[in-house]
Formats: C-alpha cells, structure tokens, sequence
C-alpha cells in the first residue's frame, strides 16, 4: 500500500497556475480544494443545538421535557428484547413488524438500534423501577 505524505495549504489570494505548477514539479498531486465565500450579514449567533433525547418531547408550556408515550414505548419495548440478548437484527425486524419507526418516519435497522444504546442506558435507571418494566419483566422471566 502507498503511503502519502500530506500538508495543507492556506492560501490569501488567488490559486495560480504558478503555484500549481511549483507544486507538481515537487511531487504533490491535489487531493482536495474548499470553497469559501464571504456571506452578507452577520453570522449566526454560536448557539449549541441539541436533539430532544428519544422517548421525551416539548411540553406544552415549552419550559421542560415529558415522556412521549409513543417513543416511550418503543423504548420499553427494545430494552426488553436487549436484556433478553436479541440481536439488533431481531430487534429491528420487531418493531419494523410491529409498525414502529423511528423518529424520521423511516424503517428501523440493526444500526439504527444499535445507536439507541446510549439513550436506552441514559433511560434505563428511570424505566426499571416502574410498573410497567416489572410487569413486562415478569412475563419475559417465565419465557426465559
């Protein structure tokens, strides 16, 4: 396998064929060129954008989250299938059948599951200890 040797130039004005050519008689080869422009106005305030966690929603009086019922569900529903050491495969095919889909409306896949593990272990101490877990625990136990 070749191996490469980079660098990255900044240029402060125009790409000459002066340049380009200084550069191909050194042995370089362009990998890449970024576009830039200047925009009108000013630019946007910095502020961090954050998804709203899976399994929660804006109230209605927009100052916190609550539990979305529907994602809620769905997240039940695949904390049971993990615990119980269902591939993501499986697990996606279930609720695919099950006529879930994920927040953007799409089919869910082994990926798409896999990726709800941090949110799955984030929301798991506030979904064990209620009533709903340990009656969906019960029946997964006498299956096991």
């Amino acid at each position: 396998m070749a191996y490469f040797e980079k660098t990255r130039d900044i240029l402060n004005g125009p790409l000459t064929n002066d340049l380009l050519r200084q550069r191909a008689d050194a042995g370089w080869q362009i990998a890449s060129i970024e576009w830039r422009r200047e925009l009108p106005g000013n630019a946007p305030i910095d502020g961090r954008v954050e998804d709203i966690p899976y399994g929660l929603r804006i109230s209605e009086d927009c100052l916190r989250l609550e539990i979305d019922p529907d994602e809620n569900r769905i997240l039940m529903h695949m904390m049971e299938l993990l615990v119980q050491d269902f591939p993501f495969t499986s697990v996606a095919s279930d609720l695919n059948e099950k006529g879930y889909r994920t927040r953007e409306g799409r089919r869910w896949t082994a990926v798409s599951v896999f990726n709800m593990l941090p949110r799955l272990v984030e929301a798991g101490p506030s979904m064990f200890p209620t009533e709903e877990w340990e009656a969906r625990r019960q029946h997964f136990s006498k299956a096991i």
